[in-house]
C-alpha cells in the first residue's frame, strides 16, 4: 500500500465520505478510485489534483510530502502578486508535479518530480515547468514556476488552470458570466469563457515565483 493511498484515506475519513462520494466529486471511475485506494497505481497529474479538490488537501501533502501541511495551501485567496512581481526563490524542496501550457492548454508530462529550491517568503505547494512562448517575456519555455494552491486569483494575477482536463498557465479575469485568460505575448489571442463555458474552467493555483536554467 502506497503512502498517497494511505493519505486518501484519511482526508476521506476526516472528509467524511465514501468512495462513491469521491467519484462523484472528482468525476473519476469507480475502478480507478478502487486502484488508487488499494495503492495499486497513483493517480496520475489531471486526477491527482481533482482528488485533492474534492478532499480539501494539500495536493504535496496527498502525494506523500512529510514537510507540508495536510491542508495548507487552500482557501487562502487573499494573497496578492501581482504579474510583475513574481520572485526569484531561495532554497527549499518543492515537488515538481510536471508541465503546464504557456499556450493552448495541455498536459504534456505526468510525472512526479523533486525539484529543490530555496526557502522564500511566499508559499508555494508546488512547481510546474512551462511549455511554450504565450507568457514571454515574462516566463520562457523551460522556466519552472511555483504554485500556491487556492481555488481562485485577483484580476491581472497569474493563475495555473484547468480548462475542462487540461492545464494552462495565463493572467486570469474575471468578466461578466465568466473568464477572460490573456497570454503576455500579444500573439495569442485573449481566450473567453463566459455562459455555459465558463463551467469548464476552474483555478488550481495562483503562480507566487519562479526560476530559471540559464545553460
Amino acid at each position: 500500500m502506497s503512502k498517497m493511498s494511505d493519505r486518501m484515506k484519511k482526508a476521506m475519513d476526516i472528509r467524511g465520505m465514501k468512495q462513491v462520494d469521491l467519484c462523484e466529486h472528482t468525476g473519476i471511475g469507480k475502478s480507478s478510485i478502487s486502484t488508487y485506494l488499494s495503492g495499486e497505481y497513483e493517480p496520475k497529474q489531471r486526477n491527482l489534483f481533482k482528488i485533492a479538490e474534492a478532499l480539501q488537501v494539500n495536493v504535496a501533502w496527498l502525494m506523500g510530502k512529510d514537510d507540508v501541511p495536510m491542508e495548507g495551501g487552500l482557501n487562502e485567496g487573499n494573497s496578492f502578486v501581482g504579474v510583475e512581481n513574481l520572485l526569484p526563490i531561495k532554497r527549499r524542496k518543492i515537488p515538481l508535479l510536471g508541465n503546464v501550457a504557456a499556450g493552448q492548454p495541455i498536459w504534456a508530462d505526468e510525472s512526479h518530480e523533486e525539484y529543490v529550491l530555496d526557502n522564500g517568503d511566499v508559499p508555494c505547494d508546488y512547481a510546474l515547468k512551462v511549455i511554450g512562448d504565450s507568457m514571454e517575456p515574462l516566463l520562457y519555455d523551460g522556466d519552472i514556476v511555483f504554485v500556491k494552491q487556492q481555488p481562485d486569483v485577483q484580476d491581472g494575477q497569474i493563475a495555473v488552470v484547468l480548462v475542462e482536463d487540461s492545464a494552462t498557465l495565463k493572467v486570469l479575469y474575471h468578466i461578466p458570466e465568466g473568464i477572460q485568460l490573456v497570454s503576455k505575448n500579444s500573439a495569442y489571442a485573449p481566450m473567453i469563457y463566459a455562459g455555459l463555458r465558463a463551467s469548464a474552467v476552474r483555478v488550481l493555483g495562483l503562480a507566487v515565483q519562479y526560476t530559471r536554467i540559464l545553460i
